[in-house]
């Protein structure tokens, strides 16, 4: 066992939990950006850690996690398994105790959103939760779901009780048209949610992050927040950027709310993982003082009726547009918090992170 204690905001105490280290876990997608950071914090507690990749002797992909290993007091066991391969992560899950179910694909950049998200997301959450269901070790999934399975826009906000989101609120505006992303996020969990309902053998819990934010471990991460601190420092937008509301958590505070749902023993349900309301100017913001003087980032709002009419060349429908622009997006995080004892960094220093990380891997090249 391994002692870890989450340290929680203002007088909130946080949350003592015990890792068990006598049975291995399995991360999948474990050479993404959020589960890198898991599969860190894992290592250096101890745990033996059953990394199911595409490709394990992709030592490209792969090399940060065996470094870590190397450095760590746990053990990195790699394992091939495909998200749309029946059966393929039996043998990563033998024995394990707990599964982190990471992997779904992250982007908005799709030709065919059923077959490069929808299908990926669900069918790989229900080829995984049925391997589970197979696997008598297993006493708890954790799976990484999204706040997009709670909205798919800022205006959802609006519209939900008292005007805030909470694990309550499911998304019913998101479709194969508009937002399919946030489609393939709220299916997988409902998929999630069906087939932990069928069985008694583990417990699911589930981590609704906003958008992941902070340095990535790998040199070539292909997560979406790495695109948006790419137009917002790379000059794309110099002109101004939009007060697109969105919310926003640092990866390392997500990685820390990962390991509390998976071993504090009361966890249950959806956690909203967010710290903070903010936008895309005010993220631009938060890196102006330590990368102004040297990047072009914005200093001024985009008046929403340019962003409007300039949209649909920037692959932004003007529904997007309406919708997101200029209206505030609140998320209550408190069950976070008490539950998982979750505390959240500033943002100035999570953005400045990891953009400090992108320069020294080359992205402004």
């Amino acid at each position: 066992m391994c002692l870890v204690t989450t340290i929680g905001d203002g007088d909130m105490s946080g949350t003592e939990f015990k890792v068990d280290t006598s049975k291995p876990v399995l991360v999948t997608g474990a050479t993404g950006y959020v589960a890198g950071w898991i599969v860190k914090d894992l290592l250096e507690a101890g745990v033996t850690v059953h990394a199911a990749v595409r490709d394990p002797s992709n030592s490209g992909k792969t090399a940060h996690l065996t470094e870590i290993a190397d450095a760590s007091a746990g053990t990195l066991k790699l394992f091939a398994a495909d998200l749309l391969e029946t059966g393929s992560y039996a043998q990563a899950m033998d024995g394990c105790g707990v599964v982190f179910h990471t992997a779904s694909p992250f982007t908005t950049s799709v030709k065919d959103p059923q077959k490069e998200l929808i299908d990926p997301a669900v069918e790989g959450t229900r080829n995984v939760l049925e391997t589970a269901r197979a696997t008598p070790s297993v006493s708890r999934v954790v799976l990484t779901s999204s706040c997009a399975a709670i909205y798919t826009d800022a205006a959802d906000c609006r519209d939900a009780p008292n005007g805030v989101l909470t694990e309550d609120v499911w998304n019913t505006t998101a479709s194969l048209e508009h937002q399919p992303y946030s489609l393939s996020k709220t299916l997988a969990e409902q998929a999630a949610w069906e087939i932990a309902g069928a069985q008694d053998q583990w417990k699911l819990v589930v981590v609704n992050p906003s958008l992941v934010v902070g340095p990535s471990l790998q040199k070539s991460p292909t997560s979406e927040s790495f695109a948006l601190v790419k137009m917002l420092a790379g000059g794309s937008m110099k002109m101004g950027a939009p007060r697109f509301g969105i919310g926003a958590v640092d990866v390392r505070d997500l990685a820390q709310a990962h390991l509390a749902a998976a071993y504090v023993e009361d966890a249950e349900g959806r956690h909203i993982v967010s710290a903070h309301n903010t936008d895309f100017l005010s993220m631009a913001e938060a890196l102006e003082g330590r990368f102004g003087a040297d990047y072009p980032l914005p200093k001024r709002a985009m008046p929403k009726w340019l962003v409007w009419l300039a949209g649909p060349s920037q692959g932004i429908s003007r529904k997007t547009v309406t919708r997101n622009v200029n209206v505030a997006w609140k998320a209550d995080n408190t069950k976070g918090k008490l539950a998982l004892g979750l505390s959240y960094r500033p943002l100035k220093e999570s953005m400045e992170d990891m953009m400090a990380k992108m320069v020294a891997d080359g992205a402004f090249k």
